[in-house]
């Protein structure tokens, strides 16, 4: 009984040392991004900057709904790609799960834009004037951007990232676009059929909606 009364004021006396155990970060927020999706960002972030720029000139010289939806469309997409790169930044700090809904909300106002506009192209029954840098902005595009959903759908698999599939969707969706603002310009211009794209336009608002929606619920649509 002396020898139990004796340790326990040793150890009082000599507390035994405390030892921290270091808090495990979460894998999520200190994986760096890969190069490819870097790079796949970086040239999506300067092909946007002239696709924009170039339609939504062309929009205003040859008042065409069509190709302003389509500037629109580059805009939107242009911040979009900005909010897959700032996950990785330091500074900012953004979660994977506030940009996919930044995203969603990004891919929500490029809806509204061309469902307003094309129907505003319709209402109005002003036919835009044949437009020559819209249609080579549009045809390059048509080309370019498949590529790059492609791209970015084959990285937002390997790295599990929704943002980035989300992207995806809105490179796919300004493929078709592109497509649909091609037809209608060239219609335009042979047949003087001005209304055509703007029905088209207002084809592709359903699909927006729907990949709006998976972007919001944290997931993506493989149909782009």
């Amino acid at each position: 009984m002396r020898s139990l009364r004796a340790l326990l004021l040793a150890n009082h006396r000599c507390p035994l040392p405390r030892y921290t155990i270091p808090m495990q970060v979460p894998a999520s927020t200190c994986v760096p991004a890969r190069p490819a999706v870097l790079w796949l960002q970086t040239i999506t972030l300067l092909w946007m900057l002239v696709e924009c720029a170039v339609s939504v000139w062309a929009a205003f010289t040859a008042h065409s709904p069509a190709l302003l939806a389509f500037g629109s469309d580059s805009l939107v997409e242009l911040l979009s790609a900005t909010v897959v790169l700032l996950q990785w930044t330091p500074r900012f700090s953004l979660s994977e799960r506030a940009a996919a809904r930044a995203a969603s909300v990004l891919l929500y106002a490029l809806t509204c834009i061309v469902a307003i506009i094309a129907a505003l192209s319709i209402l109005l029954r002003r036919p835009p004037e044949t437009s020559c840098p819209g249609m080579v902005i549009t045809a390059a595009a048509l080309i370019a951007m498949p590529i790059l959903a492609l791209l970015k759908r084959r990285e937002a698999r390997r790295t599990g990232n929704v943002a980035l599939a989300a992207d995806a969707v809105q490179s796919a969706t300004c493929a078709w676009l592109a497509a649909i603002t091609l037809a209608g310009l060239a219609l335009n211009a042979l047949f003087h059929i001005a209304w055509s794209d703007s029905l088209a336009a207002l084809a592709a608002v359903p699909l927006l909606l729907r990949e709006a929606r998976s972007a919001w619920k944290g997931h993506a649509c493989g149909c782009c």
